[in-house]
C-alpha cells in the first residue's frame, strides 16, 4: 500500500504510489491508497486516486513505486512529474 507524504519544500505537494500503466510517451499513470476512517461505520476504508505524471526518460515502469511531485500545468491532465524510483518490480 503506498502512503501520502506531504512537503512543505515550496509547498509542493508529492506523493508515494505504484505506477499502473506506462504505455504513453513520457507518461505514466500511478495509482495512490489512501486509508480514511469511515464515519457511519467506523471502519477503514482505501480510497484509490490516479494520477498521470511527466516522466522525461521513460524511467519508471509497471509495478514500480515511484514518488511523484507536484509541478505546473505540463497537459490537461498531467499537473505531476516522476521525482524519484523508490523501489522497482520485481
Amino acid at each position: 500500500m503506498a502512503e501520502e507524504v506531504q512537503t512543505k519544500k515550496g509547498g509542493k505537494k508529492s506523493f508515494v504510489g505504484i505506477v499502473t500503466s506506462d504505455k504513453m510517451d513520457k507518461t505514466i499513470v500511478v495509482s495512490i491508497d489512501t486509508k480514511r476512517m469511515d464515519t457511519l461505520y467506523k471502519k477503514y476504508v482505501t480510497r484509490t486516486k490516479k494520477c498521470k505524471a511527466h516522466d522525461e526518460k521513460n524511467e519508471a515502469h509497471i509495478g514500480d513505486t515511484v514518488r511523484i511531485i507536484e509541478c505546473s500545468p505540463i497537459s490537461k491532465d498531467k499537473t505531476w512529474r516522476l521525482d524519484s524510483i523508490i523501489e522497482r518490480a520485481k
